[in-house]
């Protein structure tokens, strides 16, 4: 599932290819059934509207402009934004797609169609009424120390509940786990400040990292657990094995050998 830099990664193709261009209109792709998609009066909001902003958190991106409207767009399991021009057409799985004055589209692609996309008045709005916790890039020190270590829970699942901490998912609270030889199962309350305060430090670490790749992972370090990810693999820091376990009903990988 993308998560916070696969997220970041899509937001700056908006920024990058979508900006100050006049919306002439929203419309759905092929195969909507049973995926959250902007009605007719929705879709009608967006005409004549520019995107001249961007925005992201965790893993909700948005796009509009001072005085609205927003695309919120969440990218499921699967899902991912597109800018395209018209003669190349859009990709496939297009499930909505955006059209600009000229020749630039913008497509929502979701290939199993667990993502959405809504047209909200602002991201602030968006964020509240969904009750996400703070971004895990822009939580401070002190609230990650509170909010993660009094969690009574498996330290792996406090790290992804998005009304705690918005951006964290399997992929990436597995590899800071990894990285600080902490096992998925340790519960917060067992972690002391100093070791917190070690978790934060990692997480900003992994996630600007991968952030900067624009979530390319074959630019990340070897000794990344995400090169191994997979049941009986060598540990690429301790020549342990790789494990896959459950925590909260979610796969978690760990090595057996430096992760206690």
């Amino acid at each position: 599932m993308p998560e916070l830099p696969e997220a970041e990664a899509n937001r700056l193709r908006i920024a990058r290819d979508c900006l100050n261009r006049t919306i002439e209109a929203a419309e759905p792709g092929d195969d909507t059934d049973h995926i959250e998609l902007p009605g007719d009066n929705e879709r009608g909001r967006l005409v004549g509207h520019q995107f001249t902003q961007t925005h992201r958190h965790g893993k909700l991106i948005f796009a509009g402009s001072g005085t609205g409207p927003w695309i919120a767009v969440h990218l499921g399991m699967t899902g991912s934004l597109r800018p395209f021009d018209a003669d190349d057409g859009p990709p496939d799985y297009a499930k909505f797609v955006i059209r600009f004055e000229g020749e630039r589209r913008l497509a929502f692609r979701c290939p199993r169609k667990l993502g959405w996309v809504r047209v909200v008045d602002s991201p602030q709005a968006e964020i509240d009424r969904i009750e996400f916790g703070p971004d895990a890039l822009e939580i401070s020190r002190d609230a990650f120390v509170e909010v993660i270590g009094t969690s009574r829970g498996a330290i792996k699942s406090a790290l992804m509940q998005q009304k705690k901490l918005a951006g964290i998912g399997n992929l990436w609270s597995d590899e800071i786990l990894f990285r600080l030889g902490i096992d998925p199962q340790r519960k917060g309350t067992q972690l002391d400040e100093e070791q917190l305060g070690e978790m934060y430090d990692a997480m900003r670490n992994i996630l600007r990292a991968v952030v900067d790749t624009q979530a390319d992972y074959s630019k990340l370090p070897e000794d990344w657990l995400i090169h191994t990810r997979d049941e009986g693999a060598e540990c690429p820091q301790c020549g342990g094995k790789i494990t896959r376990t459950k925590v909260g009903g979610r796969s978690a990988f760990h090595c057996t050998r430096h992760q206690d």
